[in-house]
């Protein structure tokens, strides 16, 4: 034991123990060994050295690096009305960056075409056709991708309808298919696929909303209710997965120039030029959306880049509700 006084030098004969004592000072570690010290009347000897190879960082972590986040490679996704449109746009984009993608619709001809495209292009894509207004539809699809790939890591549920007609117009069979496609579909996917996100470690499940989700259409009773009601089912599934690691996100897009817009000049009996050129006015970008400025977004939401974004709805819209 040291001790110090000013009555004059104690002296001990006892062997004072090995001592280490590791001094951490930024880049400097420095050791002090002391070892037999008979302290008499000259002090102990401390022999230092330095090891100046370590590397200590802010918080545990170094600055930001560039990182290959938006690489999808040994991801499945599933991108449901993937035929055509924002669908197949995401297809082709998740494809490009490295996912393995399932492509499902109810146009098994035009979807089966699509996908073996992208295989002659050297990417992986497979085409199951399937009607997600059908939970027996859906059941067997997420079980038949189970047992291919073993893993559903996005899904993104994208397939819709609609018909250009107010309340008093809708019957009743026009109001059950956009709202079973929609929002239905939407459910039923998610229904089969959490699980096997949950088993898997998470996932990133996207919705198509629309900006008619946010605020509301003329002539388009159906078609907002079933996308209102679609953004905040988002919303409540991002509250109960999220623990499982699962982002819930809904995609909102403005009039984007698909066949389904231009299907929706016909309803309205609008030739199709005028009638995009309309769609095109009132907003910032002044411009309509493309599919591939959609899939944009859902390339994002897929990737490592919004790993602390879950909940959100995501506008897509050049301006449109701003």
């Amino acid at each position: 034991m040291l001790t110090s006084g000013c009555a004059g030098k104690q002296h001990t004969d006892q062997r004072a123990r090995e001592l280490a004592i590791k001094v951490c000072c930024a880049d400097l570690f420095i050791e002090v060994f002391a070892a037999g010290i008979g302290i008499l009347s000259e002090s102990f000897i401390l022999v230092v050295t330095t090891k100046k190879d370590k590397k200590t960082t802010r918080g545990g972590k170094g600055m930001l690096q560039k990182k290959d986040v938006l690489n999808l490679d040994g991801k499945v996704a599933v991108i449901t009305g993937a035929a055509s449109g924002i669908g197949l746009a995401a297809s082709q984009l998740l494809t490009a960056h490295g996912a393995t993608v399932v492509m499902l619709d109810v146009n098994a001809e035009k979807g089966a075409s699509e996908a073996e495209a992208m295989r002659r292009e050297g990417r992986e894509a497979v085409f199951f056709s399937c009607d997600v207004a059908s939970r027996k539809a859906c059941e067997e699809t997420v079980q038949a991708v189970d047992e291919r790939f073993g893993r559903i890591d996005v899904l993104f549920n994208n397939a819709g309808v609609t018909y250009r007609k107010t309340v008093v117009e809708l019957e009743e069979d026009e109001w059950d298919r956009v709202v079973d496609v929609t929002l239905k579909g939407a459910f039923l996917m998610s229904k089969y696929v959490i699980p096997l996100m949950e088993r898997n470690g998470g996932g990133s499940i996207i919705n198509t909303g629309s900006g008619w989700g946010l605020k509301g259409g003329d002539q388009a009773a159906a078609y907002c209710a079933a996308k209102g009601g679609l953004v905040n089912l988002t919303r409540g599934m991002a509250i109960d997965h999220g623990p499982a690691n699962i982002r819930v996100n809904s995609i909102n897009p403005g009039d984007t120039d698909t066949a389904m817009l231009r299907e929706e000049g016909r309803q309205l009996g609008m030739e199709e030029a005028s009638f995009l050129v309309d769609s095109a006015k009132g907003r910032p970008l002044e411009r309509l959306g493309t599919p591939e400025d959609v899939a944009n977004t859902v390339l994002f939401l897929a990737s490592d880049l919004s790993q602390w974004i879950s909940g959100a709805a995501l506008v897509v819209d050049g301006g449109g509700i701003a």
